[in-house]
């Protein structure tokens, strides 16, 4: 096997068959072209199983019976309008997928056999559908995941979050095809905001005989490494940051640590490439 990598084969869009759908499925098709890769729109309904704890043992009323058949009857309709919105996404190598219940297990063996998955920013802030999902696939399946916001692209600047951790190398490495294949790729550095000691140009060496020049932006200034490394992007123009996801294993549920947590709130902030 080259250095060079081998790219990536499959793009996963979950949708929901609502106008959220459109986003998602552009951004995908802006990280699938570069390696002609599979488009693969799936998608995910509200899971019939999910209400049947509160059915009770052995009795079905009326009510349930009503709650099943209207979730039954909204996942054809989302799936007619889910199926739409990718029919009229202009990509050529597309795929459509509706998963059925146990909707989560599905799901999750359709991000294992993807390179990629897509959500979009609403879901990366908890709110909508796949809000659950997000958390999920970052935390739970440690699948690499892109937040889609406007302006996502490969032809501007591309920028690297790096404080040689491990979380840090782990999504340069598994974001490569990508740095490959942008137009320009800054590191960026903010050492007064880590605890450890690092050198960035270390990692420009790593990636330099895999394909990638890149630039060494070294952020001056202390306080919120989030704080220092949004402005960097902002003055950069950067329309895809590549961070490494820090937080706890799902007890309860998944605690995005204090960086990451202000990397999907801001506003204004350019698309994420998550890798925990």
């Amino acid at each position: 096997m080259s250095h060079q990598g081998q790219g990536w084969a499959r793009i996963m869009a979950p949708i929901v068959g609502g106008d959220v759908d459109r986003g998602v499925l552009d951004a995908a098709a802006v990280l699938a072209a570069p390696f002609e890769a599979e488009l693969a729109g799936v998608y995910a309904p509200a899971d019939v199983a999910d209400v049947m704890p509160w059915m009770g043992e052995g009795f079905m009323g009326g009510i349930q019976v009503t709650a099943i058949e209207s979730l039954k009857e909204a996942a054809v309709e989302g799936e007619r309008k889910a199926r739409a919105e990718l029919d009229a996404c202009a990509y050529p190598n597309k795929s459509f997928t509706a998963l059925s219940s146990p909707v989560w297990s599905a799901f999750a063996l359709e991000s294992r056999l993807s390179d990629l998955v897509v959500f979009d920013d609403a879901s990366a802030r908890g709110r909508g559908p796949l809000a659950e999902s997000f958390q999920q696939m970052v935390a739970d399946e440690q699948r690499p995941t892109v937040v889609a916001r406007p302006g996502l692209s490969l032809d501007g600047c591309v920028a690297v979050a790096w404080d040689g951790g491990k979380e840090a190398s782990r999504a340069v490495r598994t974001a490569l095809p990508l740095l490959q294949k942008a137009a320009r790729v800054v590191i960026l550095a903010a050492p007064s905001a880590s605890s450890r000691e690092f050198e960035p140009k270390r990692l420009q060496a790593f990636l330099a005989p895999r394909g990638v020049v890149a630039e060494v932006e070294v952020i001056e200034g202390g306080g919120d490494a989030a704080a220092l490394l949004l402005g960097a992007a902002k003055r950069l123009s950067v329309s895809l940051l590549v961070a490494g996801a820090f937080g706890h294993p799902r007890l309860q549920e998944f605690i995005f640590g204090g960086t990451t947590r202000s990397l999907l709130s801001a506003e204004g902030a350019p698309s994420l490439f998550l890798s925990h």
